[in-house]
């Protein structure tokens, strides 16, 4: 018999690692839109040269993270309304698509599973610390996504999630209770199997996100 031939791990590349840190301190809020990223201060935060930073920032502007202006240096990126509805529009047909599979597909275990990170995003909105319930939001979405049993539909989901865990950490508080009593319904829809109305709430609950940031840019004019 041949012996199956492993492929050797490799450590990942410090311009991946710190493009994903960069990433995450922009997802999670701590640098804003709008401000400058020091290349310098970032580097000795994170304990690397200024090369990786500078290497990071290029891509960061490719995918629409940041905004390099020449002779003044690079600025967290100021998403636009017409952005934002883009991204909601396909995260609106993508998670419809999703939740209509997995209420084709869902055990009884799975539906359990939901409701625990349900249970765990309820308990964080009474306790009224934004971070667990965007961390619980996300875990909610990526469960539902894996019960579709799609990987091809999982993946393009996956493409979209951080920047809408941006967008959706804008509205967290305006959407509050509403949002985890939508969740709740999806969570009856897929129980009962009943996919058009799993899809119907999804897309519901995508297009209500999207009134809330709407909204809420409007506050802030």
């Amino acid at each position: 018999m041949t012996e199956v031939i492993r492929p050797v791990e490799r450590p990942v590349p410090l311009r991946q690692t710190v493009y994903d840190a960069l990433v995450e301190l922009i997802v999670n809020g701590v640098l804003q839109p709008g401000q400058r990223m020091v290349e310098a201060e970032l580097a000795r935060q994170l304990g690397v040269s200024r090369q990786p930073i500078r290497e990071a920032f290029h891509r960061l502007q490719a995918e629409g993270w940041v905004d390099l202006r020449p002779g003044q240096g690079a600025f967290v990126h100021t998403p636009t309304e017409r952005e934002v509805d883009q991204l909601l529009d396909v995260r609106g047909l993508l998670e419809s698509e999703a939740a209509r599979l997995a209420a084709a597909a869902a055990s009884p275990q799975d539906a359990a599973a939901l409701r625990a990170i349900w249970q765990r995003g309820v308990e964080a909105l009474e306790a009224g610390d934004p971070e667990p319930i965007v961390a619980a939001n996300a875990e909610f979405h990526a469960q539902v996504r894996a019960l579709s049993d799609n990987m091809v539909l999982a993946d393009l989901i996956g493409v979209v999630d951080r920047r809408v865990r941006w967008y959706y950490r804008r509205v967290v508080q305006a959407r509050g209770a509403e949002s985890w009593a939508e969740h709740a319904e999806l969570i009856e829809a897929i129980e009962a199997h009943d996919g058009p109305r799993a899809a119907a709430i999804a897309r519901r609950h995508t297009e209500r996100t999207r009134e809330a940031y709407h909204a809420g840019q409007g506050e802030d004019a």
